[in-house]
């Protein structure tokens, strides 16, 4: 038997519509990277872009479990020493909904030239319902929280 390896021919991107409203941060973010990643198709291949696109609607409606949304905090640094940079989840939240699926996101891709490729061009966020991606006739993805 021979390992099967995609080809570029072989290869049909999807669109998918994913509605974050009350879906946990985590689970969501798994199952997006998963997407974004092909890991989903038989065919999935690691060395080529076999993924799909996806659209995420409803990102300020994402939630944390625990107390996670009054602990968890975004860094970054300034470039100077001693100089880190702390935003609370909430405050993320509040001013960029969209940043907070694309880092978890990010997280769980493979941190290589073709991880931050995907992220870039497969992945969109809004914050609310409205998205500009109706000519691409996206399948809407059912992804129900466990935890409810």
């Amino acid at each position: 038997m021979k390992t099967y390896s995609a080809t570029p021919s072989d290869i049909e991107h999807q669109w998918f519509v994913v509605d974050a409203d009350g879906m946990v941060l985590g689970r969501l973010a798994s199952e997006i990277a998963k997407i974004i990643r092909g890991k989903h198709k038989p065919m999935y291949t690691p060395h080529m872009d076999t993924g799909d696109n996806v659209i995420v609607i409803n990102a300020a409606k994402v939630r944390l479990t625990g107390r996670k949304a009054e602990q968890k905090r975004y860094f970054r640094h300034t470039g100077y020493m001693g100089h880190e940079r702390f935003t609370p989840f909430g405050m993320m939240l509040a001013k960029h909904p969209e940043r907070v699926i694309e880092k978890a996101v990010f997280g769980m891709l493979p941190k290589t030239a073709l991880g931050r490729q995907k992220l870039r061009l497969k992945l969109r966020v809004y914050a609310n319902s409205d998205h500009p991606h109706a000519a691409q006739q996206p399948v809407v993805l059912n992804l129900k929280s466990e935890t409810t």
